[in-house]
C-alpha cells in the first residue's frame, strides 16, 4: 500500500481532501502567488507586476479564493486613494515549504520529462 493510500485510509475521505487542496493550489497561479507573498505584504498591483502573464482578472479570481481557503488575508484601509494588502495567514506560510520542494523538484526534472516525452511522442508517431 503507498504512502498516499494510508493516508486516504486513515482520513478515510477516499482522497477528497488532496483532490479539493490540489484544484485549488495546483491551478495555474495559486500557487505563484503564495510564493510571491512570502514574508511579505503587497498590494494588488504589486503582486501583478511581479507575477508575469497574470491577468488582473485571473489574480483577483485567485486572491479571493485563497482568501475564502484562509490562505491569505486581505486588509483594507479607510485611505484616500483607498488601500489594500494580501499577505499569507498562518496556514498559507506553511505552504511555503512544501511549494518551494515542489518547485524545486519541477526545476531538477523537468529537462528528464521533456526527454521522456520527446522520445514517447517520436515512438508514437
Amino acid at each position: 500500500m503507498s504512502r498516499y493510500e494510508r493516508t486516504c485510509l486513515i482520513r478515510g475521505d477516499g482522497g477528497r481532501a488532496i483532490r479539493r487542496i490540489l484544484d485549488r493550489i495546483g491551478n495555474k497561479w495559486s500557487l505563484l502567488v503564495v510564493a510571491t507573498l512570502d514574508d511579505q505584504r503587497m498590494r494588488f498591483t504589486e503582486l501583478q507586476q511581479r507575477i508575469p502573464g497574470v491577468s488582473q482578472r485571473m489574480l483577483s479570481l485567485t486572491l479571493r479564493n485563497l482568501e475564502r481557503d484562509g490562505l491569505v488575508s486581505r486588509t483594507a484601509y479607510a485611505e484616500v486613494p483607498p488601500r489594500v494588502e494580501y499577505a499569507l495567514t498562518d496556514v498559507g506560510r506553511t505552504l511555503i515549504e512544501p511549494a518551494v520542494r515542489l518547485a524545486e523538484w519541477a526545476v531538477e526534472h523537468d529537462p528528464d520529462i521533456e526527454r521522456s516525452q520527446r522520445a514517447f511522442d517520436e515512438r508514437n508517431k
